[in-house]
Protein backbone atom coordinates (compact mmCIF):
# COMPACT_ATOMS: atom_id res chain seq x y z
CA UNK A 1 0.00 0.00 0.00
CA UNK A 2 1.96 3.68 -0.81
CA UNK A 3 0.55 5.97 1.69
CA UNK A 4 1.39 9.99 0.37
CA UNK A 5 2.73 11.88 3.20
CA UNK A 6 0.99 15.30 1.72
CA UNK A 7 -2.01 13.68 1.53
CA UNK A 8 -2.12 12.33 5.15
CA UNK A 9 -0.95 16.14 6.42
CA UNK A 10 -3.74 17.51 4.20
CA UNK A 11 -6.39 14.67 5.60
CA UNK A 12 -5.79 15.58 9.17
CA UNK A 13 -5.51 19.60 8.70
CA UNK A 14 -9.04 19.31 7.48
CA UNK A 15 -10.32 16.90 9.86
CA UNK A 16 -8.20 18.40 12.94
CA UNK A 17 -10.10 21.90 11.87
CA UNK A 18 -13.53 20.77 11.96
CA UNK A 19 -13.14 18.33 15.08
CA UNK A 20 -11.92 21.69 16.71
CA UNK A 21 -14.63 24.03 15.24
CA UNK A 22 -17.31 21.79 16.19
CA UNK A 23 -16.11 21.39 19.39
CA UNK A 24 -16.02 24.97 19.86
CA UNK A 25 -19.45 25.61 18.59
CA UNK A 26 -20.63 23.09 20.90
CA UNK A 27 -19.63 24.36 24.10
CA UNK A 28 -20.16 28.16 22.58
CA UNK A 29 -16.72 29.72 23.44
CA UNK A 30 -15.27 32.42 21.21
CA UNK A 31 -13.81 31.21 17.95
CA UNK A 32 -10.90 32.11 15.93
CA UNK A 33 -10.06 30.27 12.67
CA UNK A 34 -6.79 31.60 12.45
CA UNK A 35 -6.16 30.25 15.92
CA UNK A 36 -7.97 26.60 15.06
CA UNK A 37 -5.78 26.36 11.83
CA UNK A 38 -2.62 26.58 13.66
CA UNK A 39 -3.81 24.14 16.19
CA UNK A 40 -4.89 22.14 13.28
CA UNK A 41 -1.47 21.96 11.66
CA UNK A 42 0.33 21.19 15.07
CA UNK A 43 -2.16 18.36 14.83
CA UNK A 44 -1.48 17.41 11.84
CA UNK A 45 2.33 17.69 11.90
CA UNK A 46 2.08 15.59 14.62
CA UNK A 47 0.40 12.89 12.61
CA UNK A 48 3.25 13.06 9.93
CA UNK A 49 6.02 12.54 12.55
CA UNK A 50 4.38 9.66 14.40
CA UNK A 51 4.06 8.09 11.36
CA UNK A 52 7.42 8.44 9.77
CA UNK A 53 9.31 8.09 12.97
CA UNK A 54 10.39 4.89 14.07
CA UNK A 55 10.28 6.03 17.73
CA UNK A 56 7.47 4.70 19.46
CA UNK A 57 6.99 7.55 22.01
CA UNK A 58 5.21 9.27 19.52
CA UNK A 59 2.29 6.74 20.77
CA UNK A 60 2.85 7.42 24.63
CA UNK A 61 -0.49 8.25 25.73
CA UNK A 62 1.41 11.38 27.86
CA UNK A 63 2.79 12.91 25.06
CA UNK A 64 -0.81 12.25 23.05
CA UNK A 65 -2.29 14.01 26.14
CA UNK A 66 0.16 17.05 26.52
CA UNK A 67 -0.44 17.63 22.68
CA UNK A 68 -4.31 18.10 23.16
CA UNK A 69 -3.79 20.66 25.85
CA UNK A 70 -1.37 22.18 23.41
CA UNK A 71 -4.26 22.13 20.57
CA UNK A 72 -6.79 23.47 22.84
CA UNK A 73 -4.95 26.02 24.44
CA UNK A 74 -3.85 27.35 21.02
CA UNK A 75 -7.57 26.92 19.32
CA UNK A 76 -9.32 28.32 22.11
CA UNK A 77 -7.29 30.27 24.55
CA UNK A 78 -8.95 29.56 28.06
CA UNK A 79 -8.61 32.01 30.39
CA UNK A 80 -9.20 29.66 33.52
CA UNK A 81 -8.27 26.46 34.15
CA UNK A 82 -11.47 25.30 34.82
CA UNK A 83 -12.64 26.98 31.41
CA UNK A 84 -9.60 24.56 29.93
CA UNK A 85 -9.98 21.41 31.21
CA UNK A 86 -14.03 21.64 30.30
CA UNK A 87 -12.89 22.60 27.06
CA UNK A 88 -10.36 19.16 26.67
CA UNK A 89 -13.36 17.16 27.93
CA UNK A 90 -15.56 18.66 25.23
CA UNK A 91 -12.22 18.41 22.69
CA UNK A 92 -11.69 14.72 23.24
CA UNK A 93 -15.69 13.94 23.41
CA UNK A 94 -15.86 15.44 20.05
CA UNK A 95 -12.92 13.58 18.98
CA UNK A 96 -13.90 10.29 19.64
CA UNK A 97 -17.32 10.58 17.88
CA UNK A 98 -15.39 12.05 14.80
CA UNK A 99 -13.02 9.06 14.89
CA UNK A 100 -16.14 6.80 15.50
CA UNK A 101 -18.30 7.91 12.44
CA UNK A 102 -15.01 8.34 10.37
CA UNK A 103 -13.42 4.85 10.85
CA UNK A 104 -16.68 2.93 10.92
CA UNK A 105 -17.30 4.32 7.24
CA UNK A 106 -14.27 3.96 6.08
CA UNK A 107 -14.01 0.16 7.27
CA UNK A 108 -17.16 -0.13 5.55
CA UNK A 109 -16.17 1.70 1.95
CA UNK A 110 -12.70 0.44 1.63
CA UNK A 111 -11.06 -2.36 5.11
CA UNK A 112 -8.33 -3.37 2.94
CA UNK A 113 -6.84 0.24 2.97
CA UNK A 114 -6.45 0.88 6.27
CA UNK A 115 -2.98 0.64 8.23
CA UNK A 116 -1.94 0.92 11.41
CA UNK A 117 1.23 2.26 12.32
CA UNK A 118 2.29 3.88 16.16
CA UNK A 119 -1.23 4.10 17.24
CA UNK A 120 -2.47 5.75 13.69
CA UNK A 121 -4.89 4.52 11.52
CA UNK A 122 -4.07 5.75 7.83
CA UNK A 123 -4.87 4.32 4.47
CA UNK A 124 -5.64 5.10 0.41
CA UNK A 125 -9.56 6.05 0.90
CA UNK A 126 -10.52 8.92 -1.01
CA UNK A 127 -10.82 12.62 0.73
CA UNK A 128 -14.23 12.55 -0.21
CA UNK A 129 -15.13 9.92 2.25
CA UNK A 130 -13.34 12.11 4.74
CA UNK A 131 -15.78 14.94 4.52
CA UNK A 132 -18.92 12.71 4.14
CA UNK A 133 -17.89 11.32 7.96
CA UNK A 134 -17.11 14.68 9.26
CA UNK A 135 -20.78 16.28 8.06
CA UNK A 136 -22.56 13.13 9.22
CA UNK A 137 -20.23 13.19 12.65
CA UNK A 138 -20.97 16.84 12.98
CA UNK A 139 -24.73 16.56 12.67
CA UNK A 140 -24.82 13.53 15.13
CA UNK A 141 -22.50 15.51 17.96
CA UNK A 142 -24.59 18.79 17.38
CA UNK A 143 -27.82 17.37 17.67
CA UNK A 144 -26.64 14.82 20.44
CA UNK A 145 -25.00 17.50 22.75
CA UNK A 146 -28.47 19.74 22.28
CA UNK A 147 -30.60 16.87 23.33
CA UNK A 148 -28.18 16.10 26.53
CA UNK A 149 -28.14 20.02 27.19
CA UNK A 150 -32.03 20.33 26.73
CA UNK A 151 -32.53 17.35 29.56
CA UNK A 152 -30.42 18.86 31.84
CA UNK A 153 -32.44 21.89 31.62
CA UNK A 154 -34.96 20.30 32.37
CA UNK A 155 -34.30 18.35 34.55
CA UNK A 156 -33.17 21.63 37.12
CA UNK A 157 -35.64 23.82 35.58
CA UNK A 158 -39.39 21.97 36.13
CA UNK A 159 -40.49 19.84 38.47
CA UNK A 160 -43.97 17.83 38.90
CA UNK A 161 -46.32 19.39 41.11
CA UNK A 162 -49.58 18.02 42.38
CA UNK A 163 -52.30 20.30 44.17
CA UNK A 164 -55.24 19.16 45.96
CA UNK A 165 -57.61 21.37 45.98
CA UNK A 166 -61.46 20.64 47.26
CA UNK A 167 -60.48 17.13 47.85
CA UNK A 168 -59.56 17.02 44.41
CA UNK A 169 -56.10 16.41 43.00
CA UNK A 170 -54.35 17.54 39.41
CA UNK A 171 -50.63 16.85 38.63
CA UNK A 172 -49.13 18.78 36.15
CA UNK A 173 -45.79 20.40 35.40
CA UNK A 174 -44.66 23.51 36.74
CA UNK A 175 -41.37 26.07 35.97
CA UNK A 176 -39.05 26.95 38.69
CA UNK A 177 -38.96 30.45 38.09
CA UNK A 178 -36.17 32.60 40.02
CA UNK A 179 -38.27 35.78 39.38
CA UNK A 180 -42.07 34.43 40.70
CA UNK A 181 -41.74 36.39 44.24
CA UNK A 182 -45.42 36.48 43.91
CA UNK A 183 -47.10 36.70 47.60
CA UNK A 184 -50.43 37.51 48.54
CA UNK A 185 -50.30 40.69 49.86
CA UNK A 186 -51.98 40.38 53.19
CA UNK A 187 -50.77 37.23 54.73
CA UNK A 188 -47.54 37.41 52.86
CA UNK A 189 -48.32 33.56 51.37
CA UNK A 190 -46.37 32.64 48.38
CA UNK A 191 -48.00 31.88 45.12
CA UNK A 192 -47.95 29.51 42.43
CA UNK A 193 -49.20 30.45 39.25
CA UNK A 194 -51.47 27.82 37.64
CA UNK A 195 -53.03 27.82 34.29
CA UNK A 196 -56.64 27.78 34.73
CA UNK A 197 -57.76 25.21 32.06
CA UNK A 198 -56.87 22.56 34.49
CA UNK A 199 -58.57 23.63 37.10
CA UNK A 200 -61.74 22.77 36.41
CA UNK A 201 -62.02 19.37 37.91
CA UNK A 202 -61.26 21.51 41.00
CA UNK A 203 -63.13 24.59 40.91
CA UNK A 204 -66.59 26.10 39.50
CA UNK A 205 -66.95 26.75 35.87
CA UNK A 206 -68.38 30.03 36.87
CA UNK A 207 -65.73 31.08 38.96
CA UNK A 208 -63.05 30.12 36.40
CA UNK A 209 -65.15 31.43 33.59
CA UNK A 210 -65.46 34.97 35.22
CA UNK A 211 -62.66 35.98 36.84
CA UNK A 212 -62.39 39.43 35.47
CA UNK A 213 -65.75 39.94 36.37
CA UNK A 214 -64.93 38.79 39.91
CA UNK A 215 -61.51 40.52 40.29
CA UNK A 216 -63.92 43.90 39.13
CA UNK A 217 -66.27 43.21 42.04
CA UNK A 218 -68.92 41.86 40.02
CA UNK A 219 -70.36 38.63 40.99
CA UNK A 220 -73.70 38.99 39.23
CA UNK A 221 -72.88 35.68 36.88
CA UNK A 222 -72.15 33.66 40.09
CA UNK A 223 -74.70 31.53 41.74
CA UNK A 224 -75.55 32.63 45.48
CA UNK A 225 -74.54 29.19 46.54
CA UNK A 226 -71.20 29.37 44.57
CA UNK A 227 -70.99 32.92 46.32
CA UNK A 228 -71.46 31.72 49.78
CA UNK A 229 -69.50 28.84 49.81
CA UNK A 230 -66.41 31.14 48.11
CA UNK A 231 -66.56 34.21 48.44
CA UNK A 232 -64.26 34.21 51.61
CA UNK A 233 -61.97 32.21 50.16
CA UNK A 234 -60.75 33.74 47.12
CA UNK A 235 -57.76 36.11 47.09
CA UNK A 236 -56.79 39.27 45.18
CA UNK A 237 -53.19 39.11 44.15
CA UNK A 238 -51.31 42.17 42.79
CA UNK A 239 -48.63 41.52 39.64
CA UNK A 240 -46.07 43.15 37.44
CA UNK A 241 -45.54 40.49 35.33
CA UNK A 242 -47.07 37.77 32.48
CA UNK A 243 -47.52 40.28 29.95
CA UNK A 244 -48.91 43.29 32.11
CA UNK A 245 -47.43 46.10 33.94
CA UNK A 246 -49.66 46.26 36.93
CA UNK A 247 -52.03 43.13 36.82
CA UNK A 248 -54.25 40.77 39.53
CA UNK A 249 -54.73 37.73 39.91
CA UNK A 250 -57.81 35.49 40.97
CA UNK A 251 -56.20 33.00 44.41
CA UNK A 252 -57.20 30.25 46.30
CA UNK A 253 -55.57 28.36 48.93
CA UNK A 254 -55.38 24.83 48.11
CA UNK A 255 -55.67 21.80 50.48
CA UNK A 256 -51.92 21.71 50.15
CA UNK A 257 -49.34 21.31 47.05
CA UNK A 258 -47.10 18.52 46.26
CA UNK A 259 -43.70 18.92 44.79
CA UNK A 260 -42.15 16.31 43.01
CA UNK A 261 -38.30 16.22 41.75
CA UNK A 262 -35.86 14.02 40.54
CA UNK A 263 -31.90 13.79 42.11
CA UNK A 264 -29.61 11.40 41.38
CA UNK A 265 -33.00 9.13 40.40
CA UNK A 266 -34.66 9.41 43.82
CA UNK A 267 -37.79 10.69 43.74
CA UNK A 268 -38.25 13.55 46.97
CA UNK A 269 -41.68 14.89 47.17
CA UNK A 270 -41.95 17.46 49.84
CA UNK A 271 -45.88 18.58 51.00
CA UNK A 272 -46.52 22.81 50.98
CA UNK A 273 -49.64 23.71 53.14
CA UNK A 274 -49.26 27.47 52.99
CA UNK A 275 -49.52 28.07 49.25
CA UNK A 276 -52.32 30.11 47.45
CA UNK A 277 -53.00 29.11 44.11
CA UNK A 278 -53.05 32.17 41.74
CA UNK A 279 -55.52 31.18 38.36
CA UNK A 280 -54.09 32.41 34.89
CA UNK A 281 -56.85 32.56 32.41
CA UNK A 282 -54.08 32.40 29.92
CA UNK A 283 -51.77 29.90 28.32
CA UNK A 284 -47.88 29.86 29.78
CA UNK A 285 -46.48 28.67 26.75
CA UNK A 286 -47.76 28.00 23.61
CA UNK A 287 -46.35 24.21 23.08
CA UNK A 288 -47.66 23.39 26.64
CA UNK A 289 -44.50 22.67 27.92
CA UNK A 290 -45.36 23.62 31.50
CA UNK A 291 -48.93 24.72 32.97
CA UNK A 292 -47.56 26.41 36.38
CA UNK A 293 -45.34 28.68 37.35
CA UNK A 294 -43.33 28.11 41.01
CA UNK A 295 -40.97 30.49 43.16
CA UNK A 296 -37.40 29.25 43.84
CA UNK A 297 -38.13 30.33 47.58
CA UNK A 298 -40.93 27.35 47.68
Amino acid sequence: MTIYIDIVFLENIIMNFIIILASGLIIKTKINHLRILLASLIGAIYTVVAYISKIEIYSNIILKFILSIVIVYIAYNPQTMKKMWKEILFFYLTSFLFGGVAFALIYILKPQDILMKNGLFLGTYPLKTICISTIIAYIISINSFKLIKNKIIKKNNYCNIEVCLNKKKIDTIAMIDTGNLLKEPISNTPVIVVERSILYETLPKEILNNLEEILGGNFEKIPKEIQEEYYSRLKVIPFSSLGKEYGMLLGIRPEYVEIIKEDDGEIEKERKENIIIGIYNKSLTKKGEYRALIGSDV
